[in-house]
């Protein structure tokens, strides 16, 4: 599918993609007139593929893969994103277009979903070594075959793979990514999770592969992870070092799982959005995962939470502007504006534009591509390449959470979507955080890396604050009506007792394990 935004009045049709028999693509549309309303008052949901203005004509890829052919059985869908060919710019972007365009997320309540992603790293059973990358194709192509997914292929190499709304990619060392579909309940998360594990573990069964859910690799140096072969993960691998410390240790050896929410307003995505940035350091403690490197423990609960502070800060952190009084969709794209760029994709290439900003490229100053312009693709790309503990897209992403086994990856959208889907426990939370000064939001951020739960807080522990929230996510649950509060039950037993699930793990590290790593990989084996 394609999506054009337009300022103002405008002309959208709206395109369904259907595969004829013959492997075809059939476009069928239909028209509809849009007249924007005012940002603050009204936001437009836009479902359609592309909309055409007297001012300017603008198309954006949101499916990276309308088209493709078949090979054999598969159907094979170019890398994402594939831009050149499908964009039509007639006039330069505006500021004002960025800003729309986040704005086109905007949808009403009953149109609200749940996507979730989480990651898994994949060792060989037999030396618990990571897996290579040639035994991920291996997989993607059986998962492929024995399941029916389309594969994503960037040149020759298979990167990824397609089903509906659903994806699975590869992270730079090879982390195992399922990218949901939008679902609306928990129940429809939950199985859409046990389906993708089961398919995995069919095909991973025979090939002696295993998946650990953890946050951080807790054995493997960086030089032992295999690199993969994404042109946009060599550039990364450049620049990181150049602006952090841990950049590597991010991208080869940690795992998250997270849930990306809707909003129905401008307004609503700024509350959702300040209740989301006070409570991730709740988050990060109650899914605490990642307490060892190298074999022995790091001195964190979260390892993985502490490397996001010292990976690239002019595209980490906690956002403090979210909660100035001017704060909205503008402000955002003001940001985004000045995050340096990593790339950009033109002619199935990504080319390096480090240290640039897309400021620059809207006014056709980028050395990487002199003179070019950019699209509503290249800042849809962008907007993925920057990594606060929230991130605003067309929906609210939380970041702040490791990877961990598979109950876990239901209970963290339960706890979000509790909180967040519910007007009454998202006002408490609002209420509960209003006097939070940046200072302790910020020291929050800074010490549940170590401390976890036991981190204090004013008068008290954080674990008070975490108990009195989780309370609010699970009532919140109950009156959604679809009986998901069950699948907090993870959590429930960490704000009960205060250790999180990386304390579980030392506490195993320094008894029944005998201070080896190994058993780890069985204790969080899928």
């Amino acid at each position: 599918m394609a999506l054009l935004l337009q300022m103002g009045s405008s002309y959208c049709i709206r395109t369904e993609i259907f595969r004829h028999k013959s492997g075809q693509n059939v476009g069928l549309s239909r028209a509809n007139n849009i007249e924007a309303g005012k940002l603050k008052e009204n936001c437009i949901g836009f479902s359609s593929v592309s909309c055409y203005s007297p001012r300017k004509t603008q198309i954006l890829h949101v499916d990276n893969a309308v088209l493709g052919h078949k090979r054999g059985h598969s159907v094979i869908v170019a890398a994402s994103p594939p831009t050149e060919d499908a964009v039509i710019v007639t006039e330069p972007l505006t500021k004002e277009d960025l800003v729309k365009y986040l704005a086109s997320g905007c949808k009403p309540k009953e149109n609200w979903r749940i996507g979730t992603e989480h990651e898994k790293f994949g060792f060989e059973l037999k030396t618990l070594r990571p897996m290579k990358y040639e035994q991920i194709a291996e997989l993607l192509n059986g998962i492929s075959e024995r399941f029916d997914w389309e594969k994503v292929m960037e040149g020759d190499k298979i990167i990824g793979l397609k089903q509906g709304k659903q994806s699975i990619s590869l992270e730079p060392g090879g982390q195992f990514e399922l990218s949901g579909a939008p679902l609306e309940t928990l129940h429809q998360t939950c199985a859409e999770v046990n389906s993708h594990l089961y398919q995995v573990k069919a095909v991973t069964e025979e090939m002696g592969i295993g998946f650990l859910g953890i946050g951080f690799q807790p054995k493997w140096r960086i030089k032992d992870i295999p690199i993969m072969p994404k042109g946009r993960y060599e550039i990364m691998r450049n620049y990181m070092p150049k602006v952090g410390t841990l950049g590597l240790d991010m991208m080869f050896r940690t795992c998250t799982v997270q849930v990306n929410l809707d909003f129905s307003s401008e307004a609503d995505m700024i509350r959702k959005f300040r209740a989301g940035l006070a409570l991730q350091p709740i988050a990060t403690a109650l899914f605490a995962n990642s307490p060892f490197t190298e074999g022995k423990p790091n001195g964190f609960l979260s390892m993985r939470s502490q490397i996001w502070t010292d990976t690239d800060n002019n595209r980490t952190g906690m956002l403090p502007f979210v909660f100035d009084d001017s704060f909205g969709f503008e402000q955002y794209v003001d940001y985004a504006l000045d995050v340096p760029m990593y790339f950009v994709y033109r002619k199935k290439k990504y080319i390096d534009c480090t240290g640039m900003t897309f400021r620059d490229f809207l006014a056709g100053k980028l050395s990487c591509i002199p003179g070019e312009l950019p699209t509503l693709n290249d800042w849809e790309n962008h907007l993925t390449t920057i990594f606060p503990e929230v991130r605003l897209k067309r929906y609210l992403e939380m970041r702040g959470a490791d990877g961990g086994p598979w109950r876990r990856l239901c209970a963290l959208p339960a706890f979000w979507v509790g909180i967040l889907y519910d007007e009454v426990a998202l006002q408490n939370v609002l209420d509960i955080t209003a006097d939070w000064t940046p200072e302790e939001r910020q020291m929050l951020r800074d010490k549940v890396p170590i401390t976890g739960l036991k981190t204090p807080f004013r008068d008290g522990l954080l674990k008070h604050v975490a108990q009195d929230v989780v309370k609010l996510a699970k009532d919140g649950l109950e009156r959604r009506g679809f009986k998901e509060s069950g699948f907090l039950n993870e959590v429930a037993e960490v704000v009960r007792t205060g250790v999180t699930p990386a304390e579980r793990l030392l506490e195993l590290y320094n008894g029944k394990w005998g201070q080896q790593i190994d058993p780890v990989f069985e204790e969080l084996l899928y």
